[in-house]
C-alpha cells in the first residue's frame, strides 16, 4: 500500500513538473513572438511612407555618438527655432507623426526628434543606464545646429524628461526651456516593480523582448542617477513648464513638490495637474502640451547667438 502512495506521489511529481516545463516555454515562446511583433517603432521606410501621406517636410538621419549609433528625425526649415522631442521608457521617434503634421508647430520650429539609446533605431535593446551619457549622446545632435536657430526648447516625457534636465545641466548654452510631461525627476518616486531585478538577471534576461529590456534597465538605475543629480538641479536656469496628470500611475505625483523644491534658479516654472489623465499625456493632451510649448517659446523669445 505505501508503495502504491509513493508511485502515485511521484506520478503527480512528474506531471506538475511537465506542466510547469511547458509553461515555461510556451512563455519563452511567446516572448519571442511579442518581441517580434511589438516594437513601438517604425522603419525608416514606414516613417518616410507616412511623412509623403501626410505631406510633412521632414527627413531621417543618423548620426555617431560615444560608440553608439542613434536615429533622429529632422523637419521645418533651418532657420526656425529649435523644439527637440525626447520620448519616453518605452518608446520612439514614431509617437511623432502627428505632432510633425500640425501647422502650427511646422510654422514656428525646426524639429528634431531622436530615439534615446536603447529605443527604436538606437541600437534597439541595447540601453544605456547613465543620465548623464545618454545627455552627452544627444549633444552632438544640438552642437550641429546653425548659430541663429534660437531659442532651443526642448519637450520631454517621463524618463525622456530626465535626460532633458541633464541637457539643461550639463549643457546650459544649448538649452533655453523645458516642456517636461510626466517627468520622472525626484529618486525613487516612480512605480517599481517586484519582477523589475529579476529581469535583470543574466539567465532570465536573455528572452525577454527587447524593448523591456531597454525599459527595464534604465527602471532599475533610475533612483540612483537621479541621486547623483541631487546636487546638479540648481543649475537650471531656464523657464521650465511641468504637465502631470492627477491620477498619474507610474511617476508619483509628489515629484511636482521635488520641482519646486529643486528647481529653485528656474527664472519660471509652471506646475498643472491635468484632471482625470494618468500618466500617458503625450498621447491625450497634445493641444495641453503645445500651449505651454508655445508659453515657454513667449518667454524665451528669439535669442541672439
Amino acid at each position: 500500500m505505501r508503495e502504491k502512495k509513493q508511485k502515485r506521489k511521484y506520478r503527480w511529481l512528474r506531471r506538475a513538473l511537465r506542466v510547469l516545463l511547458c509553461l515555461c516555454i510556451l512563455f519563452i515562446a511567446a516572448c519571442f513572438v511579442f518581441d517580434h511583433y511589438v516594437q513601438f517603432r517604425r522603419s525608416d521606410k514606414e516613417l518616410t511612407d507616412i511623412f509623403r501621406e501626410r505631406n510633412i517636410n521632414a527627413s531621417i538621419h543618423y548620426y555617431s555618438s560615444h560608440g553608439r549609433t542613434l536615429r533622429y528625425i529632422r523637419s521645418g526649415e533651418d532657420s526656425l527655432p529649435v523644439l527637440l522631442m525626447l520620448h519616453g521608457s518605452p518608446g520612439s521617434v514614431s509617437y511623432y507623426g502627428g505632432r510633425l503634421a500640425d501647422s502650427s508647430i511646422r510654422k514656428t520650429f525646426k524639429v528634431l526628434a531622436v530615439d534615446r539609446p536603447g529605443y527604436g533605431y538606437s541600437g534597439f535593446g541595447n540601453p544605456e543606464p547613465s543620465i548623464e551619457r545618454q545627455a552627452a549622446m544627444i549633444r552632438p545632435l544640438l552642437d550641429s545646429l546653425h548659430l541663429s536657430t534660437r531659442p532651443i526648447i526642448i519637450v520631454a516625457g517621463s524618463y525622456g524628461a530626465s535626460v532633458a534636465c541633464r541637457l539643461a545641466i550639463d549643457y546650459p548654452a544649448l538649452v533655453d526651456g523645458l516642456v517636461l510631461t510626466g517627468p520622472a525627476l525626484g529618486p525613487g518616486r516612480e512605480s517599481y516593480y517586484w519582477f523589475t531585478p529579476i529581469i535583470e538577471h543574466g539567465a532570465i534576461r536573455w528572452f525577454i523582448p527587447r524593448l523591456f529590456k531597454s525599459a527595464n534597465t534604465e527602471k532599475v538605475h533610475h533612483k540612483e542617477e537621479l541621486e547623483r543629480m541631487l546636487p546638479l538641479w540648481k543649475k537650471i536656469r531656464v523657464p521650465v513648464a511641468y504637465l502631470q496628470g492627477e491620477e498619474d500611475n507610474i511617476v508619483d505625483t509628489s515629484n511636482a513638490g521635488f520641482a519646486r523644491e529643486y528647481l529653485i534658479n528656474a527664472p519660471y516654472l509652471d506646475i498643472r495637474f491635468v484632471k482625470g489623465r494618468q500618466h500617458r499625456l503625450a498621447q491625450f493632451e497634445w493641444p495641453l502640451i503645445k500651449q505651454s510649448i508655445f508659453k515657454v517659446y513667449d518667454l524665451v523669445g528669439k535669442k541672439e547667438p
